[in-house]
């Protein structure tokens, strides 16, 4: 063999063991729409990435917006797809084939349209009551982001004939929605608004979920996390790890806790949470490696001191 030909197969030969390291992406963007629960599920993300050696990017933008952006590629990850409340938001894109399932990465969910114990002590117990306490609610039912799924379908309800004709869904955001609740609950005012669970609002107040938005919103839900098309080819080693990473109820809302009730940023809510159940990521880094091809588990609790 020509000294020109063993050069050529010791290069092959190294390029072979190099290239499933070579193949791995370096960077990942995430999309947060802004609620307290993504962020905490984003954030945890971000940091264990970040400890594996990857860049993470993240954007804060609207439910459509982020669904828009997957399509053009500009988006890998969405961690928050709320079902079947986004069914309508997301449908045609899985359709299109542009936005791919992962995990289901949350269940147990809640979402739909909830209003103080005292107001429902008062009567109002379903979708059917809120039209009789319209003069106490002031004609208007509290909503979040412009845009959002849920405030359309509740807009829908405004119409002709609908159980919430003639009132006004005020929009705002997670926080302006809550801090209108806050204002109007220790006086026992009457208040109807979106809520789900998890989030600390739960154990915050006293809540009722009223029926009858089932038809859109479920009795109960799931969170999905998403990727653009082509992003688990792309980036084998982090849809792995998506793949396998759930969270929990109790998680999220003593996470949420922290940053909403506390005060705590998020990215160190996360972290103390992480410290204090280190277990939690054994499940979701079994099988993953580092981006350089190491062991992720030690290199992630090295690195975040788990």
């Amino acid at each position: 063999m020509t000294p020109i030909r063993k050069a050529l197969l010791a290069a092959v030969s190294t390029l072979a063991i190099a290239g499933p390291a070579l193949a791995e992406c370096t960077s990942v963007t995430f999309s947060d729409v802004g609620w307290t629960d993504i962020t905490v599920t984003t954030s945890a993300t971000r940091q264990v990435l970040e400890a594996l050696g990857y860049e993470v990017e993240v954007d804060i933008l609207g439910v459509p917006v982020t669904y828009a952006s997957m399509d053009k590629g500009d988006v890998d990850v969405f961690l928050g797809t709320w079902l079947p409340a986004q069914q309508g938001a997301i449908g045609p894109y899985l359709e299109k084939g542009t936005i791919e399932e992962i995990t289901t990465n949350l269940e147990g969910t809640k979402y739909t349209l909830a209003v103080p114990s005292y107001l429902y002590d008062k009567g109002l117990q379903s979708y059917a009551d809120i039209g009789k306490f319209k003069d106490e609610l002031g004609g208007k039912i509290y909503g979040i982001e412009p845009g959002n799924e849920g405030n359309e379908y509740l807009i829908s309800l405004t119409e002709a004939g609908k159980p919430l004709e003639g009132f006004e869904i005020v929009q705002s955001s997670e926080q302006g929605m809550l801090a209108q609740v806050s204002r109007f609950y220790p006086q026992e005012k009457g208040v109807v608004f979106l809520g789900w669970e998890p989030h600390p609002m739960n154990a915050t107040f006293a809540l009722k979920y009223l029926p009858g938005g089932e038809a859109f919103f479920g009795e109960e839900g799931v969170v999905k996390t998403m990727a653009r098309k082509g992003f688990k080819e792309e980036c084998p080693n982090v849809a792995k790890l998506l793949s396998q990473q759930t969270f929990t109820l109790p998680m999220e809302n003593e996470i949420m806790g922290k940053i909403l009730d506390d005060g705590m940023d998020p990215d160190e809510a996360v972290l103390e949470w992480l410290k204090a159940h280190p277990e939690t990521v054994d499940p979701w880094l079994a099988g993953v490696t580092t981006r350089d091809g190491a062991e992720a588990l030690a290199a992630v609790k090295q690195t975040l001191g788990l």
